[in-house]
Protein backbone atom coordinates (compact mmCIF):
# COMPACT_ATOMS: atom_id res chain seq x y z
CA UNK A 1 0.00 0.00 0.00
CA UNK A 2 1.29 3.47 -0.89
CA UNK A 3 2.07 5.88 1.96
CA UNK A 4 -0.73 8.23 0.84
CA UNK A 5 -3.21 5.34 1.02
CA UNK A 6 -2.02 4.42 4.51
CA UNK A 7 -2.42 8.04 5.59
CA UNK A 8 -5.91 8.11 4.06
CA UNK A 9 -6.73 5.05 6.16
CA UNK A 10 -5.19 6.61 9.31
CA UNK A 11 -7.45 9.63 8.82
CA UNK A 12 -10.54 7.53 8.09
CA UNK A 13 -10.00 5.37 11.18
CA UNK A 14 -9.40 8.30 13.56
CA UNK A 15 -12.50 9.01 15.64
CA UNK A 16 -14.69 12.04 14.91
CA UNK A 17 -12.96 15.38 15.16
CA UNK A 18 -9.51 13.78 15.11
CA UNK A 19 -9.89 12.54 11.54
CA UNK A 20 -11.05 15.96 10.42
CA UNK A 21 -8.13 17.61 12.20
CA UNK A 22 -5.60 15.20 10.70
CA UNK A 23 -7.00 15.81 7.22
CA UNK A 24 -6.83 19.59 7.72
CA UNK A 25 -3.26 19.47 9.01
CA UNK A 26 -2.22 17.25 6.11
CA UNK A 27 -3.68 19.76 3.67
CA UNK A 28 -1.91 22.69 5.37
CA UNK A 29 1.42 20.86 5.28
CA UNK A 30 1.06 20.36 1.52
CA UNK A 31 -0.01 23.98 1.01
CA UNK A 32 3.01 25.17 2.98
CA UNK A 33 5.36 23.08 0.83
CA UNK A 34 3.97 21.61 -2.40
CA UNK A 35 7.20 19.61 -2.80
CA UNK A 36 6.83 17.76 0.50
CA UNK A 37 6.42 14.01 0.22
CA UNK A 38 4.38 11.61 2.31
CA UNK A 39 5.89 8.57 3.97
CA UNK A 40 4.54 5.91 6.33
CA UNK A 41 6.85 5.24 9.28
CA UNK A 42 6.20 3.98 12.79
CA UNK A 43 2.54 3.42 11.82
CA UNK A 44 1.97 7.13 11.25
CA UNK A 45 2.08 9.86 8.61
CA UNK A 46 5.51 11.39 8.06
CA UNK A 47 6.21 14.34 5.77
CA UNK A 48 9.65 14.82 4.24
CA UNK A 49 11.57 17.32 2.15
CA UNK A 50 15.35 16.99 2.30
CA UNK A 51 14.79 14.78 5.35
CA UNK A 52 11.92 14.21 7.74
CA UNK A 53 10.05 17.41 8.56
CA UNK A 54 7.07 16.39 10.70
CA UNK A 55 4.70 13.58 11.63
CA UNK A 56 0.99 13.49 12.41
CA UNK A 57 -0.73 11.27 14.93
CA UNK A 58 -4.02 10.88 16.76
CA UNK A 59 -4.00 10.04 20.46
CA UNK A 60 -6.70 9.45 23.07
CA UNK A 61 -7.59 13.10 23.60
CA UNK A 62 -5.47 15.07 21.12
CA UNK A 63 -3.87 15.24 17.69
CA UNK A 64 -0.14 15.88 17.46
CA UNK A 65 2.11 17.35 14.81
CA UNK A 66 5.68 16.51 15.74
CA UNK A 67 8.59 18.41 14.20
CA UNK A 68 11.70 16.26 14.00
CA UNK A 69 14.08 19.25 14.28
CA UNK A 70 11.71 21.25 16.44
CA UNK A 71 14.33 22.26 19.00
CA UNK A 72 16.13 24.16 16.22
CA UNK A 73 13.01 26.06 15.12
CA UNK A 74 12.70 29.72 16.08
CA UNK A 75 8.88 29.28 16.40
CA UNK A 76 8.31 33.04 16.28
CA UNK A 77 4.56 32.49 16.74
CA UNK A 78 4.91 30.35 19.88
CA UNK A 79 2.96 27.39 18.50
CA UNK A 80 5.07 24.58 19.93
CA UNK A 81 3.47 23.37 23.15
CA UNK A 82 4.64 19.79 23.69
CA UNK A 83 7.91 17.91 24.02
CA UNK A 84 9.65 21.10 25.06
CA UNK A 85 12.17 19.16 27.15
CA UNK A 86 13.29 17.01 24.21
CA UNK A 87 16.79 17.54 22.80
CA UNK A 88 15.67 17.46 19.15
CA UNK A 89 11.92 17.31 18.57
CA UNK A 90 9.08 19.65 19.47
CA UNK A 91 5.36 19.27 18.88
CA UNK A 92 2.00 20.94 18.84
CA UNK A 93 -0.80 19.10 20.62
CA UNK A 94 -4.30 20.04 19.50
CA UNK A 95 -7.36 19.15 21.56
CA UNK A 96 -10.85 19.27 20.09
CA UNK A 97 -11.73 22.93 20.80
CA UNK A 98 -8.36 24.30 19.64
CA UNK A 99 -8.37 26.50 16.57
CA UNK A 100 -5.54 26.04 14.08
CA UNK A 101 -3.96 29.31 12.97
CA UNK A 102 -3.32 28.19 9.41
CA UNK A 103 -0.95 30.99 8.43
CA UNK A 104 1.24 30.56 11.50
CA UNK A 105 1.32 26.78 11.17
CA UNK A 106 2.28 27.02 7.50
CA UNK A 107 5.10 29.42 8.46
CA UNK A 108 6.37 26.85 10.97
CA UNK A 109 6.25 24.04 8.41
CA UNK A 110 8.19 26.20 5.94
CA UNK A 111 10.78 26.99 8.61
CA UNK A 112 11.15 23.26 9.35
CA UNK A 113 11.62 22.49 5.65
CA UNK A 114 14.29 25.20 5.41
CA UNK A 115 16.24 23.55 8.23
CA UNK A 116 16.46 20.42 6.08
CA UNK A 117 17.26 21.98 2.74
CA UNK A 118 19.88 24.48 3.98
CA UNK A 119 21.92 22.03 6.08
Amino acid sequence: MKPSEQIDRQIAEAPGWQGERLAGLRQLIHEADPEITEEWKWSTAVFSHGGMVCALGAFKDHVKINFFKGAALKDKHGLLNAGLESKATRAIDFSEPDVVDERKLMDLVREAVQLNVTR
